[in-house]
């Protein structure tokens, strides 16, 4: 009997546990061949680069970005997660990926041969066709620009920290991380990152503006027309326009219009901004992202082991991480911290496969577009670059996923003593769950609405935000005030905050810096 992954010694990507950068080469060579040819991935060129542990505890506490400017922040992170690692709370993720052009993948150097196959083909062909592809990445995103621009970053707040002080960086920096959730474009395209060229022109025109700053401007009186109570009513609506008010991007406002930041500063502001656009995508794809980096590493691995490129034992050692990063806890196992994107992305990715070329009578009546076509690479390859979490959830959980999954819904009203199981495994039921289960993953929807939508900046300049209250969630009072401090920082005058029922309209609560 013929021992599959035994044929032929010379056939075989690696023998043994061990590795060199020969190995490591070959390994990608062929995973990337068997990526194109079986699953038609389109990728940007790869750029692999080995790091050590503690390498990899520095790059999850500076975000994930191999390029970024000093924070203290970063410093208590790597200290937590490093804490945890040693006491063996919590391992190390075995690779981590940049979205850029070329595509950089860092792997860890205690990963065995059998391990650096598997996070080549899941970091290196499925994370990097999902950030090329797929339609938030190439919209909000720029791949290609924004290695160069965070060199820049860390170049420009160095060289702050050095004319204007640790401190004074780092007060603008606590302040602008506070608001990074809420400086982001949801519903507008952000500009391109701009070019070295263009970079050089912003220092030239930063160091001019420094120069002739001047505090005097802020100081001067107001004209008769702007105090007069008639003549403010009616330029409130042309200040509003003249602001593009409303605005849900803090952080831009504040950069664009606050009378206390000197240039340095309002870069800063953009600086951090940026950065938070950059991950605004991933926070929308994690399921989507994850599970189609999981499904190419899951199918080219057994690929290769059919073809007698991987070894039975490696291929167990395969199985084995691979069934670590699927392994969702129950409800009631003290792991469980909720869905496991991983597994949930694979198993709905699987099940398109399925349909396509093994589909039931169920499937033919709820997907009739997919059922039995059998062309199941064009539908995840459609699914992958035109979707985030809430649409291909929304569109693609199957009834047959929401049975193995053991999904229903549960009501919970403050008001009663009981829970309410408000839908269960019925066509009417599905289709609710299926609903629900999407809109949990909807950023916007779990993301607090807090826009500014009034000031005056000829009057008293008081900044007034917005809040739309929903389903009755209200921001936590403690951190509410401490970013309420943190806008005042970066606005110079007072700012309030008024909460407003997004039903009714009805105002809910006020909260001001005068009153903190």
């Amino acid at each position: 009997m013929r021992v599959r992954g035994q044929a032929g010694r010379s056939g075989l990507l690696f023998s043994g546990s061990d590795w060199d950068f020969r190995t490591l080469a070959r390994i990608h060579e062929v995973i990337e061949a068997t990526a194109l040819e079986e699953l038609h991935l389109d990728v940007y060129p790869v750029q692999m680069e080995i790091i050590s542990s503690e390498q990899m505890l520095d790059a999850y506490s500076s975000v994930g970005m191999p390029l970024m400017y000093r924070h203290w922040s970063f410093g208590k992170h790597f200290l937590h997660e490093e804490l945890l690692y040693r006491k063996g709370g919590r391992g190390l993720a075995f690779e981590l990926v940049i979205n850029s052009n070329p595509c950089i993948v860092y792997l860890m150097e205690e990963n065995t041969a059998a391990l650096q196959a598997l996070v080549t083909a899941h970091a290196a062909l499925g994370h990097n066709h999902f950030f090329k592809n797929n339609y938030l990445f190439r919209q909000w995103t720029d791949a290609a620009a924004i290695l160069g621009y965070l060199d820049f970053a860390k170049a420009y707040v160095a060289r702050c920290e050095e004319q204007h002080g640790v401190a004074a960086v780092e007060s603008v920096l606590d302040a602008a991380h506070a608001l990074m959730e809420q400086g982001v474009f949801r519903y507008r395209r952000p500009p391109k990152l701009s070019s070295e060229k263009q970079r050089e022109g912003l220092r030239d025109r930063l160091e001019y503006e420094e120069r002739s700053y001047s505090d005097l401007w802020r100081t001067l009186p107001h004209s008769k027309a702007a105090i007069q109570s008639g003549e403010a009513e009616r330029q409130a609506e042309e200040r509003k326009r003249s602001l593009k008010l409303p605005e849900e991007n803090l952080l831009y406002f504040l950069e664009k219009n606050s009378l206390v930041l000197e240039p340095w500063q309002r870069e800063i502001l953009r600086i951090v901004r940026v950065v938070a656009q950059y991950f605004y995508p991933q926070r929308q794809t994690k399921v989507m992202n994850e599970g189609c980096a999981t499904f190419v590493h899951y199918t080219i691995m057994n690929s290769l082991f059919d073809r007698g490129r991987i070894s039975e034992g490696a291929m167990l050692e395969i199985l084995r991480n691979h069934a670590n990063v699927i392994f969702q806890p129950a409800f009631d196992d003290p792991r469980y911290s909720g869905i496991n994107p991983y597994a949930l992305g694979l198993d709905m990715m699987q099940d398109i496969q399925r349909m396509s070329t093994q589909p039931t009578s169920e499937d033919r009546d709820w997907f009739p577009e997919i059922a039995g076509r059998g062309n199941w690479r064009e539908v995840l390859l459609e699914a992958w670059a035109n979707h985030r979490d809430e649409s291909f959830i929304r569109q693609y959980l199957s009834p047959a996923m929401i049975r193995k999954w053991r999904l229903f819904i549960l009501d919970d009203e403050a008001s009663q003593p009981h829970y309410e199981v408000a839908s269960i495994h019925n066509e009417r039921g599905y289709r609710k769950i299926r609903a629900a289960l999407a809109r949990s993953y909807d950023v916007a929807w779990g993301r607090s609405d807090i826009q500014v939508v009034d000031v005056d900046l000829r009057g008293d300049r008081h900044l007034r935000l917005e809040h739309k209250v929903t389903d009755g969630i209200l921001l936590d009072e403690g951190s509410r005030d401490a970013t309420l401090r943190h806008i005042r920082k970066l606005w110079g005058y007072d700012v309030s905050l008024v909460g407003v029922d997004a039903d009714t309209g009805a105002t809910v609560y006020e909260r001001s810096t005068n009153q903190i």
